[in-house]
């Protein structure tokens, strides 16, 4: 089966290249920098390197974009700094890598500039916060969470501003394209996060999606994307933009590093791995404004669904189209809610949105609510049935740099907000034109993570 994935060519290259490595000569990560997190941590785990060489060889990458703006904060000093206490983290003779630490130990790892890194402000994209917030007290959550397994924060990335767009353009830190092509946009708001891994300053990027801000930057940068269920991980010192849909998540190159990256968000007790038997396919209908070569995709991805022993069926989701409706009038009320008193500061494509949420009076919400439940409860079925449900993450597989983009969010959004709606976890799974999202119940994240892994798998045998 031919292999769909860009980044699976990236990944076979250097498997080529260092096929013969045995430790019996000079590993130079600056010139052989591995592409995956497994490889990355074989070597760590066998003392092939060290936190500290990848972390130099990562930082030679960063800001690799024509707007040298993958990172709207990075510290060069304090990123070898926290290799070093990854390097100094004890090792015992366990876990997945035989040296008992982490999935992520001595990982370069960027952060999207929502959350709290202490002595740094937080810009949530835009130059307002970056100044008036100042330097946080104290690490989020979720970087405090990183920091002890050892994972190596190269920088905090660019973001469409607020987190509340899907293009990656930013008047205020200049808009976000992808390394290596400046005609196109690396999409939103994860921007800088994906420009970071196509760059390789960093393996794995944290990500959020509300309503397909790691899908989208996934599919258009043939990136994995993995989207955690709504309520994994803490929000404390994080920024919200929607407290209903807000998830947090990674954009990494390669489907069988999945599973590693669950442990970041998992919860306590990790749940019994499901087996998947089948899945769901949007029909025809629903892609009428969808690219040729992202329709034929899905079908592509389909069969490979199918080749791993998984019965594809069919359905009709024409009920979805008000999805947007629903998420956009929830979102615009609570994202109003935060920052309001701050509107005239924002893009005015923003501010409208903004200022329409705000508003939109207690009963409408109410309404949108009670649809909002409605709909998700009806997906919740769709699931119960197929257990995983299959469609491009996006119907265009790129945004032009400079180009009119007023009314892509609409298109776009039409795809992602059925899932955001009900939270469901979601893989985004690369191809060479666009990128396919598959979701799963709430909470079956690691089952999820697992089947993706097997894709990559296939793919990489196949190649």
């Amino acid at each position: 089966m031919k292999s769909l994935g860009l980044p699976h060519r990236t990944v076979h290259a250097w498997r080529e290249t260092n096929a013969g490595w045995s430790g019996s000569r000079t590993y130079n990560p600056v010139m052989e920098f591995p592409p995956t997190i497994r490889e990355a941590r074989a070597l760590l785990a066998a003392g092939a390197t060290t936190p500290g060489l990848i972390a130099e060889a990562a930082l030679a990458r960063a800001n690799g974009n024509a707007g040298k703006n993958t990172y709207l904060w990075r510290d060069p000093q304090w990123t070898t700094k926290e290799a070093a206490n990854a390097s100094a983290l004890a090792a015992t003779p366990l876990g997945l890598f035989g040296d008992g630490r982490s999935n992520l130990w001595g990982i370069p790892v960027s952060v999207k500039d929502l959350f709290d890194l202490a002595g740094t402000p937080t810009s949530c994209g835009v130059e307002l916060y970056r100044v008036s917030n100042g330097a946080a007290a104290n690490d989020s959550w979720l970087v405090e969470r990183l920091r002890r397994s050892g994972a190596v924060i190269t920088g905090k990335t660019h973001l469409h501003p607020l987190a509340f767009g899907i293009t990656g353009e930013n008047p205020d830190f200049g808009d976000c394209v992808q390394p290596g092509d400046a005609d196109a946009l690396t999409g939103g708001s994860s921007s800088g996060a994906a420009a970071s891994v196509l760059e390789g300053s960093a393996l794995a990027a944290i990500g959020t999606d509300t309503g397909g801000s790691i899908r989208l930057p996934a599919a258009l940068c043939s990136l994995v994307g993995y989207r955690a269920s709504i309520g994994r991980g803490d929000w404390r010192g994080g920024a919200h933009l929607s407290q209903t849909f807000d998830t947090m998540g990674w954009l990494f190159r390669d489907l069988e590093d999945a599973p590693l990256l669950a442990e970041t968000f998992a919860q306590s007790e990790p749940p019994e791995i499901r087996e998947y038997t089948r899945f769901a396919v949007v029909d025809e209908g629903f892609l009428d404004d969808c690219d040729p070569a992202v329709a034929e995709n899905l079908r592509s991805v389909t069969a490979e669904l199918q080749a791993l022993g998984l019965r594809s069926s069919k359905i009709d989701v024409s009920w979805w189209r008000p999805s947007f409706e629903i998420y956009a009038a929830i979102q615009a009320r609570e994202a109003a809610e935060i920052h309001a008193g701050n509107y005239a500061h924002f893009p005015p494509a923003i501010r409208e949105r903004l200022e329409w949420g705000a508003g939109i009076n207690d009963a409408e919400l109410r309404v949108r609510r009670e649809q909002h439940e409605e709909f998700s409860a009806r997906i919740d079925a769709l699931l119960g049935e197929h257990q995983l449900l299959l469609l491009p993450a996006s119907p265009v597989a790129r945004l032009t740099a400079g180009g009119d983009h007023s009314r892509a969010r609409k298109q776009i959004l039409r795809y992602t907000t059925p899932f955001s709606l009900g939270g469901y976890p979601v893989v985004t799974i690369p191809c060479t034109v666009g990128g396919m999202q598959l979701a799963a119940s709430r909470e079956e994240d690691e089952s999820l993570l697992k089947l993706a892994a097997r894709v990559g798998a296939q793919r990489a045998a196949a190649f």
